[in-house]
């Protein structure tokens, strides 16, 4: 009989690790009690970016400078509930400590690199499989910026990414206005990255997925997954609120909900949920031909099947505090700003906006290894910014780890044992 893997979590990382698993012969059953690629899920809102150039970590040295600036911009890109901020501290300072210098951010950026490699040619091997080919898109990605000196400015980043073997192609203003002309002309500089690509609905990606899966043999359990049953080191089930799921190994690849059962496998992560927001207007009639990055705004435009999205923003707050909307009101003002002939009136309502929360390391790194309570647990999350691109190499590795093979990529950055 082949083993048997319970995936905990149905999302962007548990869908990939439950097509994986069954290509190696694995029965699987995948436990989530929400609807895969449901509105609730991180990856349903996702930019749709499949970025394999983003390396570099969230933060980088001197970050700390601009905090205060950021904090006090209504139209910034980070906004903290004070109320919150004293649990959010320690997390924060280690978030500020792992990109102090630029050798760290190096570390960080060459194993991010090895792991988002070629990302946009395993989503497509994914999206075929699932029926879904046509979400994928290969047409690279841009960054706009306001001036030369702007993207000057980030020279050490770039270098950075040139080091670890990505190109891309600088364009002036003339080129950028030829390639994106419903874009306002303060924008005077722009990079196209040829080697990335983008999703043109998530949530429907991952549910596709999800699908296909189940209809390969993977079974779906609507329930919540609550701990284990471990004896002697090795697992027996997976404990969930609708009763135990025999099994010889579990991945937890619950995002923002893995911290709980991480403890319960024996390791202590420090996982924090950081939330960021969407904007569609959907009768949009201009935008962006290739999905863009806005390096002023700090958020990213990209066309999706729901019509024309903004993502981003960086809210630091209690897991399940209320929404403020009038972030994700920032983000559409800001769209309206960048492409000046979109409709200017504001929704009455909030069905085209969105809140979701990104599981969130403060090395920017996930976890991807086995658990020490159990060999036969593997950890998967933590993605933060990455979770959609990193997805489809993550589903690689722990099929890897789950049938006893030598990980394509070395996972010593991705410990989960790293904070131990």
């Amino acid at each position: 009989m082949s083993r048997h893997v319970v995936v905990i979590g149905a999302g962007a990382v548990g869908a990939a690790v439950a097509m994986r698993a069954l290509q190696a012969g694995l029965r699987v059953t995948l436990v989530d009690p929400s609807e895969p690629g449901g509105t609730q899920a991180a990856s349903y809102g996702n930019a749709g970016w499949l970025s394999s150039h983003s390396i570099l970590p969230p933060a980088e040295p001197g970050v700390w400078k601009r905090l205060p600036k950021w904090l006090s911009d209504p139209l910034g890109p980070l906004a903290v509930r004070w109320g919150y901020l004293p649990r959010a501290l320690p997390w924060l300072w280690r978030y500020l400590r792992a990109a102090w210098t630029w050798p760290q951010v190096e570390r960080t950026a060459h194993a991010l690199r090895t792991l988002l490699r070629d990302a946009p040619a395993l989503h497509d091997e994914q999206a075929a499989w699932a029926g879904v080919g046509h979400l994928i898109e290969r047409r690279g990605l841009l960054h706009a910026y306001l001036s030369e000196a702007q993207f000057r400015a980030d020279a050490r980043a770039w270098e950075i990414r040139r080091a670890e073997g990505i190109v891309w192609e600088e364009l002036d203003a003339q080129a950028l206005r030829e390639r994106e002309p419903d874009l306002d002309p303060r924008y005077t500089f722009g990079v196209w990255v040829p080697e990335t690509g983008s999703c043109r609905d998530p949530g429907g990606y991952v549910a596709a997925l999800v699908r296909q899966a189940c209809a390969q043999g993977a079974e779906l359990r609507v329930t919540r997954a609550t701990g284990f049953r471990i004896e002697g080191g090795r697992l027996l089930a997976v404990r969930t609120d609708a009763g135990d799921i025999a099994c010889d190994r579990a991945v937890i690849a619950t995002g923002v909900h893995g911290r709980a059962l991480a403890e319960l496998a024996g390791d202590h992560v420090p996982l924090a949920a950081e939330r960021g927001y969407h904007a569609v207007i959907r009768d949009a009639k201009v935008g962006v031909r290739t999905p863009t990055q806005f390096a002023d705004a700090k958020m990213v435009v990209n066309w999706t099947d729901h019509g024309l999205r903004a993502a981003g923003q960086v809210e630091i707050a209690a897991p399940l505090a209320p929404a403020n909307w009038e972030r994700a009101r920032i983000l559409r003002r800001q769209l309206v700003s960048i492409f000046p002939a979109l409709p200017k009136d504001e929704p009455q309502g909030t069905d085209d906006f969105w809140l979701g929360s990104r599981p969130s390391m403060p090395d920017g790194l996930p976890c991807i290894g086995a658990a020490s309570a159990s060999a036969d647990i593997i950890h998967a999350y933590g993605h933060g910014h990455v979770g959609l691109v990193g997805s489809a190499r993550t589903g690689q590795l722990v099929a890897q780890l789950l049938t006893g093979s030598a990980p394509a990529i070395d996972l010593g950055p991705f410990s989960p044992q790293r904070f131990a």
